[in-house]
C-alpha cells in the first residue's frame, strides 16, 4: 500500500515520540534583529512543538498588554505563558525602577520553570533587550542557559542580543527590515501588530 500525507504525519509523530527526554538535546535559539517577525517566529516555534506533544512556557519580558497570539497560545493544553512588563516603553537610558523590578521577577519565572524541569521547551521573549539594556546581568542569562536540563529547548527573542549570548546559542536568526508598513504611515493594528 503507497504511504500517504496521512501516514507520513503518524511516521513523523513516532519518531518524535520514540526522541525521549534522556536522548534529546535542546537547542538555544536566539532571534535577534531589528525586523518585525521575532516573537511571531518563537510562537510558531511554540505551536510546532505542542504540535508534538511538548509543553511550552512562555516568559515575556517588556509586554503588559495582551496580544492575538497570546489568546490562541494561552487556550492550549501544555502551554503556560507569563508577562513581566509595563504597557509603556523602557526608556534604555534611564529605565524606570519598575522596569528592573519586572524584570528580576521574569528572570526568577525563568529560573524556577529551569529548575522544576517540567517543560520541553522554554521561551524568553524580549529577554535580549532586556539583557541588552541591564535590566538584568547578561552573566545571568548565560548562567540560566547553561542550568537548563540537557533536553530542554530555549528560544531567546529581541532586537541587540549582546555578543556573548549570540556565542552561546546554537543557532541564531536575524530578522531584518527591508520595508515597514510605518513608513508609509500605516498604523500598528490588532491582528498584525498585537
Amino acid at each position: 500500500m503507497p504511504k500517504t500525507a496521512a501516514n507520513d504525519v503518524i511516521t513523523s509523530r513516532s519518531a518524535v515520540e520514540n526522541d525521549s527526554r534522556e536522548t534529546r538535546k535542546g537547542v538555544l535559539l536566539d532571534i535577534t534583529g531589528p525586523g518585525k517577525g521575532k516573537t511571531t517566529s518563537a510562537f510558531g516555534q511554540a505551536l510546532r512543538a505542542h504540535g508534538h506533544g511538548f509543553k511550552i512556557a512562555i516568559v515575556q519580558f517588556m509586554k503588559g498588554r495582551m496580544y492575538g497570539e497570546l489568546d490562541t497560545l494561552r487556550s492550549l493544553p501544555r502551554v503556560e505563558i507569563w508577562q513581566f512588563g509595563r504597557v509603556a516603553f523602557v526608556d534604555p537610558k534611564k529605565p524606570d525602577p519598575k522596569d528592573r523590578e519586572l524584570a528580576r521577577q521574569g528572570l526568577d519565572k525563568a529560573w524556577e520553570i529551569v529548575r522544576a524541569g517540567a517543560h520541553d521547551l522554554l521561551i524568553l521573549d524580549e529577554i535580549n533587550v532586556v539583557a541588552d539594556f541591564g535590566l538584568v546581568p547578561v552573566e545571568e542569562v548565560l548562567e540560566l542557559a547553561k542550568a537548563r536540563p540537557r533536553w530542554m529547548d530555549m528560544i531567546w527573542t529581541g532586537r541587540n542580543a549582546p555578543a556573548a549570548m549570540l556565542e552561546l546559542a546554537d543557532t541564531v536568526s536575524e530578522v531584518r527590515e527591508i520595508k515597514h508598513h510605518y513608513k508609509k504611515g500605516i498604523e500598528s493594528r490588532a491582528g498584525m501588530e498585537y
